[in-house]
């Protein structure tokens, strides 16, 4: 006979975990007891050793669905001859270690009782149990119990209570366990709290029918839905939500009807039934049901299924789907405070779909795609936050502050690091406010005290300035791209060296330029420069990235001076407009430089007709790559030259062919193939030689522009035939929302380690 204390870290609170255990003891006749404490599980087992065995195997094996474990520890402990195995209440100490379980989606189980009327929870939106519902956006502190939580404020009935204090129930301690008699309810207003007569979900379904829009209180905030094949409501939606051609995601109440104007493949269809209930970037059926203005000059539509309840119990109502995009106005976080969305959504919305179970923590929809058969996060929030991701070592805590845009901030404790869900562009100040806000709340939840604070080196970003400025810590600078690739390191669990491809819109350079277009060679410690595009002037600076014609014009006079070729798109732009840039590039007059490989997508795109003006950030190369043939096989001419020991990547030759196949009739969408193809061969090539210099075979992708599925693929299978390890990313953003990572990780290496127990 022995006693052993097994201490388990992970996600295994409000999962299921105790009452798991509970039974998993029971089955092999171990006694002892099991709780929860601010650090995860602790289980003190008695049995044969050969019982205790297979019980640590099974805890591992077994574990329920949402339970992950990222730390299993066994010590040895005196016998007691204990006869019985008890769950105890839960307890806190300080080193607040616990990892908050995200939001998931509702089961089979719920969804089986949701549509079963002899339940008496038949039909009710706030259904769950130990096995989905919500968790993140709920919870108010450590540990989690009921206590703290915003149902702390629902007291349970009698048959709840029951099913709460029962091992043997899929409710056992499930935080927010509730019915129809003594849980949240629904409200149905005009959105001035005046309520509307009938059932909520009944009106709702009847007045979405003829066209309303209708704000719907969701798991992580307010969502703004409409009837997804009306198009003269989605455009309505448009007008008041400002919001001119950004496509919006919809949501369909399962896979047969999403296959009805969208191809999905099996690992597409399994990511979107996975318990995070991404959205998912889906190619369109030809015949494409949906309203046009949903996704206007896209190949794909973002889909996600139902989340919650309330969603199933609303496409229940013969809906194909329903637009379902945050609510909020263009470039504003999404609202997730009564009082706020009222004030913010006056007049956008026609009814409001609500109920009085407080939200705690906002987190928007996660967004994905499927790229090279695994998932690709665009967007990392609900349903994923607040996850660990591991790092490739123990460092001290440290808390990154991310970017400007796409912003996140990451807490970093042992070898495990948090990023925080997705909050937005921090130029807008109510995102400022959730940045700031996010940060405290983080470092509640989890029990983390920084150290430090990495920032990015833009002097004027505000999350540079919030790190030196407010947050009272010592500060490391993190220069831009070396977060992209050390963000990619990070998740893929190498520490380097690598060769870092490192494509985006712009970032501070080490020098105080601008950079975009970057071959880095270096690993979590540091980097080099071994290479980069030749840089061009921004004209009118950040003006360059929403008028696209702009770079366009800008790589036209790089490459012929003041003798323009005519193209079509020159004559889109006002005479005094025109003559005002040319002259602003002639004298360098706010025109910074920039090696920009997302500027020069842009560029291509104003060249080839497509996009001269953009509504949104990254909208002329989206649409660059939506008209791209991917049958193209023939590269562009181009140059690469080495200057100072750096690699020069010239993009004028490209830019003559571009404009002579224009001038010469070629399609655009071959032109548009054949720029993708020139990339990926400029990719190879200097991957090539710095494998020579550098005897290095490990190349990572990181930065925004490899959100384009196609140029991805191409670099990818380019590298890999050339016997190249591509390290890509999956459940971290390869844009700036990934950023905050890379810093957290890169500050943790340099500040190096102390013993975290």
């Amino acid at each position: 006979m022995r006693r052993q204390r097994i201490y388990i870290e992970g996600i295994v609170q409000g999962v299921g975990f105790r009452p798991f255990v509970f039974q998993l003891a029971c089955r092999l006749q171990v006694a002892g007891w099991v709780r929860n404490d601010s650090r995860g599980v602790t289980i003190e087992a008695e049995a044969d050793a050969a019982v205790l065995t297979d019980l640590v195997n099974a805890l591992q094996v077994e574990k329920p669905p949402l339970a992950t474990i990222t730390r299993l520890t066994v010590s040895e402990l005196p016998v007691t001859g204990a006869r019985a195995f008890v769950i105890l209440e839960s307890c806190s100490d300080l080193a607040n270690r616990v990892q908050v379980p995200a939001d998931a989606a509702v089961c089979s189980d719920c969804l089986a009782e949701l549509f079963n009327p002899a339940d008496r929870r038949f039909r009710y939106p706030f259904i769950n149990c130990t096995n989905c519902g919500p968790r993140f956006t709920i919870v108010t502190g450590i540990p989690y119990d009921r206590s703290l939580t915003t149902m702390a404020g629902f007291t349970m009935c009698p048959p709840c209570l029951a099913e709460y204090r029962d091992p043997a129930s899929r409710r056992f301690h499930a935080q927010p366990n509730a019915c129809p008699e003594c849980g949240p309810r629904l409200s149905w207003d005009d959105g001035n709290t005046r309520q509307l007569p009938g059932d909520p979900l009944t009106e709702c379904a009847r007045l979405l029918r003829t066209g309303a829009i209708v704000a719907v209180k969701g798991l992580g905030g307010y969502q703004l839905a409409v009837d997804a094949t009306n198009g003269a409501a989605v455009r309505e939606l448009r007008r008041r939500k400002q919001r001119d051609e950004k496509p919006f995601a919809v949501m369909a109440g399962d896979l047969a009807a999403i296959e009805q104007f969208a191809v999905v493949s099996a690992a597409e269809a399994r990511l979107l039934a996975g318990v995070e209930r991404p959205i998912v970037l889906l190619e369109k059926r030809p015949d494409f049901l949906l309203a046009e203005a949903v996704a206007p000059r896209n190949r794909y539509v973002g889909v996600m299924l139902p989340c919650t309840p309330l969603h199933h119990l609303l496409l229940e109502h013969d809906f194909l789907a329903l637009v379902m995009t945050s609510a909020n106005l263009s470039d504003e976080p999404i609202v997730y405070q009564e009082g706020e969305a009222r004030h913010r959504l006056a007049g956008v919305a026609d009814a409001w779909l609500g109920n009085d179970r407080p939200i705690h923590t906002r987190a928007d929809d996660s967004v994905a795609r499927v790229l090279g058969g695994r998932a690709l996060l665009l967007r990392r929030a609900r349903g994923y936050v607040p996850r660990a991701i591991a790092l490739p070592g123990e460092q001290l805590p440290v808390l990154a502050v991310g970017a400007e845009l796409k912003n996140t901030v990451c807490l970093t404790r042992g070898d495990r690091a948090f990023l925080s869900q997705h909050l937005g562009d921090l130029q807008n100040a109510e995102t400022y406010a959730a940045f700031t806000t996010a940060i405290g709340q983080q470092q509640e939840l989890l029990g983390i005290t920084p150290l430090a604070v990495a920032h990015d080196l833009h002097p004027d970003y505000l999350s540079t300035r919030y790190a030196r400025e407010a947050s009272g810590l010592p500060t490391v600078g993190v220069q831009h791209h070396h977060a992209h690739l050390a963000s990619c390191l990070a998740e893929n669990g190498w520490v380097g060296p690598a060769i870092g491809v490192i494509f985006d819109g712009l970032g501070y350079g080490d020098d105080g330029t601008l950079w975009g277009g970057e071959f880095l060679v270096g690993d979590l410690q540091g980097f080099d420069r071994a290479g980069h595009f030749r840089p061009v002037p921004l004209p009118g600076g950040d003006l360059a990235a929403r008028q696209p014609w702009r770079m366009a014009l800008s790589y036209l006079q790089a490459t012929y001076g003041e003798e323009l070729p005519a193209l079509p798109f020159l004559t889109t732009v006002a005479a005094e407009e025109l003559a005002l840039v040319r002259q602003a590039l002639t004298k360098g007059i706010n025109a910074p430089l920039a090696s920009s490989c997302g500027r020069l997508f842009d560029a291509v795109a104003a060249l080839l007709g497509v996009r001269s003006v953009a509504s949104f950030e990254g909208q002329a190369a989206m649409e660059l790559e939506m008209l791209a043939d991917p049958a193209a096989r023939s590269a562009y001419p181009f140059a690469l030259k080495m200057a100072d020991g750096v690699l020069v990547f010239d993009p004028r030759p490209l830019v003559r062919a571009l404009v002579d196949a224009v001038i010469g009739g070629e399609e655009p969408a071959v032109c548009a193939g054949r720029f993708h193809v020139t990339l990926a061969e400029l990719v190879r090539q200097v991957c090539l030689v710095l494998r020579a210099r550098r005897e290095i075979n490990t190349v990572v992708l990181s930065g925004g522009v490899y959100q384009n599925a196609l140029l991805t693929a191409l670099v990818r299978e380019r590298l890999e035939r050339a016997g190249f390890s591509v390290l890509t990313h999956s459940l971290v953003p390869p844009n700036d929302g990934g950023i905050a990572l890379g810093q957290a990780a890169v500050a943790g290496q340099r500040l190096g380690v102390r013993d975290q127990e």
